[in-house]
């Protein structure tokens, strides 16, 4: 039998205006943890939060969340875990396990969010790709919490930098997806070092037959809290489909791009493959866009990250595994470019929109015969999906015209804007209307829009043929896309300088 954890947390009354900032005092957190929670804003507890909070501040059984990403996992553990950590002792009490380094690091750092008014609380993020030193000098400092990957764990602790005998709590987040990743032997491995009094709290988004296996090995009777799927999914965002050639894919990206400039998204694409040939050829149109995925070298993806995070980018073409772990606000729309073949990487996709109360859209890309798995994810998922069309030619315009607009009305003042200069502009125009000046600066602000075909698919469509294999893997055809468009749209100069795309606009904009 183990003995229970001893709850460290002070349990003192969260003060009045406290009170009033959330209800997540009536879980049994202790005043410092509610006043962290009150500053970050939250109100109420998620379905997970709500019932699993309670159940680990008991700290007497191992413990099973089965949960999407998005719904507050990180928050369900982490607020028991510190409640139950003792910070007058340095040594590591709570290690958590993450597939990918930009989990881990969204994970310390929530961690240290809710630890501000814990007093004496170290935690430490160790992962791969990066210098191991610095790591191992932080560990010898003392952190009552480490959150690791499991291969760089299991290096620190073969260098004995890290000691395992003394963990009361071992959590596993995203188990499933450690385990899609191969890390399999490596969880073997660090259960094996800790001693068997821990406490196992796993969180994952499915229950495959290895994790049941993992259950059944390592943990004992623990409890388990089952969110329902359709409870998952973020009532803040609007699910649609666009119905479009695979060929077509690509363009029907950039027109959405077009007709909205406030564009800040998440593509997604199933292969490694995809999503580069994607993310290169809307560079060379001249978009923000940049790929994030398992072949890049770590420096490689955090300089992605970063650009993304400052909004350098405007769409982040990205794998489902690379993803893990990505937590940037005011994302406004998540692009589905292929189904994917999991109902739960649909919620854990659409789960990077509508963040802290924000509003977002998910668009899936399909085919006329993909029509069925939209109609699975709505049954499956109990959300409704609404059909959508690609913006046009004239929808680009009415937008572009609309922005022009505004930033001509925006216009800061400028010394250089002299009475002179202007009557000299005036003289320039003399002769013409306002109707007619303005018809003219619209046309100089619509010249680079050229007049596409409507690339939406009708049911009486015929079947488009079988792409060649030649042909761009992620499904633009650049061969086709000339023919329909003409050379200078979407290809190269002589010289090799990137021509404008479907309603792309001047540069200056970016």
């Amino acid at each position: 039998m183990r003995a229970p954890l001893v709850r460290t947390g002070s349990g003192v009354p969260c003060a009045l205006n406290c009170l009033r900032l959330n209800s997540f005092d009536r879980l049994g957190l202790s005043a410092p943890i509610l006043q962290a929670i009150g500053e970050l804003g939250f109100d109420q507890p998620t379905t997970i939060q709500e019932q699993a909070i309670p159940l680990l501040l008991g700290g007497d059984r191992d413990f099973i969340g089965l949960a999407q990403t998005g719904t507050g996992k990180t928050a369900a553990f982490a607020l028991p875990m510190l409640e139950l950590i003792d910070p007058e002792q340095r040594h590591v009490q709570a290690l958590i396990l993450a597939p990918t380094r930009e989990l881990g690091q969204q994970i310390a750092g929530q961690v240290e969010l809710f630890a501000k008014h814990v007093g004496g609380v170290r935690t430490v993020a160790v992962y791969g790709g990066a210098h191991i030193v610095p790591q191992m000098q932080a560990l010898r400092r003392g952190a009552q919490v480490v959150i690791a990957t499991p291969g760089r764990l299991l290096d620190l602790a073969r260098r004995q930098a890290i000691q395992l005998d003394q963990i009361q709590l071992l959590v596993l987040d995203e188990a499933d997806e450690m385990l899609n990743m191969g890390f399999q032997e490596d969880l073997d491995a660090i259960l094996a070092l800790t001693p068997e009094t821990k406490r196992t709290w796993l969180f994952s988004a499915t229950m495959p037959k290895e994790i049941r296996r993992m259950v059944k090995q390592y943990m004992e009777r623990p409890h388990e809290v089952r969110v329902d799927p359709s409870q998952a999914v973020n009532t803040d965002i609007a699910h649609q489909f666009v119905v479009v050639r695979h060929t077509d894919k690509a363009e029907a990206l950039m027109r959405f791009m077009d007709a909205d400039p406030d564009v800040f998204g998440v593509v997604f694409c199933r292969t490694k493959r995809d999503t580069q040939d994607l993310a290169e050829h809307l560079m060379k149109l001249g978009y923000r866009a940049d790929a994030l995925h398992g072949d890049l070298s770590q420096p490689q993806r955090d300089r992605v990250m970063q650009r993304f995070k400052r909004r350098e980018l405007q769409v982040l073409i990205a794998t489902d595994v690379a993803a893990r772990g990505i937590d940037v606000n005011d994302v406004t729309h998540v692009f589905h470019y292929a189904l994917p073949n999991d109902d739960a990487y649909y919620t854990h996709r659409s789960g990077r929109t509508a963040r802290a109360g924000k509003k977002g859209i998910s668009i899936a890309f399909v085919n006329r015969k993909e029509k069925a798995a939209v109609n699975r994810l709505s049954r499956s998922l109990d959300i409704d999906f609404a059909e959508v069309r690609v913006p046009s030619a004239a929808d680009i315009a009415s937008a572009r015209v609309r922005v022009w607009a505004e930033e001509v009305k925006a216009a800061e003042a400028t010394p250089l804007a002299t009475e002179e200069l202007v009557a000299q502009a005036a003289v320039q125009f003399m002769g013409m209307s306002a109707e007619e000046l303005l018809e003219q600066l619209v046309r100089r602000e619509l010249s680079g829009l050229r007049t596409g075909m409507d690339l939406n698919l009708k049911d009486d469509q015929p079947e488009p043929r079988k792409m060649k294999r030649n042909s761009f893997k992620s499904g633009f055809n650049e061969k086709a896309h000339k023919k329909k468009f003409g050379k200078k749209h979407g290809g190269t100069s002589p010289g090799g300088k990137a021509t404008k795309s479907f309603g792309s606009r001047p540069k200056k904009r970016y």
